[in-house]
This record gives structure tokens, sequence and C-alpha cells, in this order.
């Protein structure tokens, strides 16, 4: 799980051979998680894994990739987002149905992941932005240290409302929309219908501008 050295990411190719000639090792369902960990696509995992023999499939391993997979179809574009219920800052209950009626970037994250903290400034920059136009942000944190968490939060300005159960890569919300690599994110409309998935910087600033008109 979470980030691995640029020098020994092998190519997409290199996986997808390695996939296909350990069709009958549990290690091959790492490896088809590993194709996009950033921006998963269920579509393609899926393939990938059918082509898995049926012991592979069938293990305790295949089982939960199979649960994996579901969870990723069920947060996919166009389907209805989720509910989430975690304790913000001050130990309070929120809801992401706290905030239905606005837009909202479900952002996933915590304080011990370098590329979600390289992420905070543009975030930022892009809450200060839209924030007056229908827009929130909702930052789910797997952070398991409350106060590494607050003062994350604190250290990079994010002002939008943050929750977390403390649970780290356990969090609930990770097996629902099957995050198993940060920093990742959901777009969701005022209606909680998921519009978008992992978009960030510019490209989540595009989106923004074309949909809060």
């Amino acid at each position: 799980m979470g980030m691995m050295a640029q020098s020994q990411k092998p190519s997409k190719e290199e996986l997808i051979k390695q996939i296909e000639a350990n069709s009958r090792n549990p290690e091959a369902i790492q490896l088809i998680q590993r194709l996009n960990p950033y921006d998963p696509d269920y579509k393609e995992m899926r393939t990938y894994f059918n082509k898995l023999h049926k012991s592979v499939r069938k293990s305790t391993k295949g089982k939960i990739f199979e649960q994996y997979l579901k969870a990723l179809e069920n947060t996919s574009v166009g389907k209805k987002a989720p509910g989430i219920t975690q304790f913000d800052v001050s130990g309070e209950p929120y809801s992401l149905q706290d905030l239905k009626g606005k837009y909202v970037l479900i952002d996933f994250w915590a304080s011990w992941c370098p590329p979600c903290r390289a992420e905070n400034p543009k975030l930022v920059a892009i809450y200060n932005d839209f924030k007056d136009k229908n827009f929130e942000i909702l930052g789910v944190s797997f952070d398991k240290d409350f106060e590494a968490w607050k003062k994350a939060i604190q250290d990079d300005n994010l002002t939008w409302k943050h929750i977390s159960d403390l649970q780290h890569w356990n969090n609930g919300a990770a097996s629902v929309y099957g995050i198993r690599a940060i920093p990742q994110n959901v777009l969701v409309n005022p209606e909680g219908i998921i519009i978008a998935r992992n978009l960030h910087g510019d490209d989540l600033r595009k989106k923004l501008e074309e949909v809060l008109k």
C-alpha cells in the first residue's frame, strides 16, 4: 500500500506481462492493483482479474480483491456517493450528508503521505477560488495519530471540513470507496451523484469551472 519508489516501478506493459505469467499465483492480485493505484480503473483491473486461475480468484485474497473491485464500481462516475460519517477535529460526528446541496470534493489524504501534502497548496488555491460558488471540500484522513492530523491541517492551512476515524488504512470510508492508495478524491454534485474521480490541479480546476457556472 501507499507509495513506491519511482526507480523500481515497472512499466504497465511489464506489469501486464507479469500478471499473465503468474495467473496461478495469488501475488498476481497485487500486480493488478499496481496498474494505476492512484486512479484505479475497475474495468481494466477486472479484465486481468478474470484471467487469473479460478483457485486464485476464489482464495481469500481473491475474495477481498473482488470486494475492492465492487467498491470501485459502486463509487464510479454516475453512482450515488455512499454516506460517510466520522468525527471532526473537535470530536463531533460529521457527515457527507451535511453538505448535501453543494458540490463536494471528498479528499482522501493523510498527514504522513508526502504526495498528499504536496497536493495541498494547489487544493487551497482551488478552494479559495470556488468556496463561494457552492463548492466544499470534505477531507477524509487516513491518519491514526490525532495530533499529527490536526497539526497538518493547521500547517497546510486547510480551512475546509475534516473528518477521520483514526483507523489508518482501515478507515471506514476506504473500503466503501475502494481507496488503497492516497491521495485520491471523489467529486460529488448537489444531488449526491459522483461526477468525477481523481482530478487534481488544473484538471480539477477545469471541471469546477465547467460545473460551477
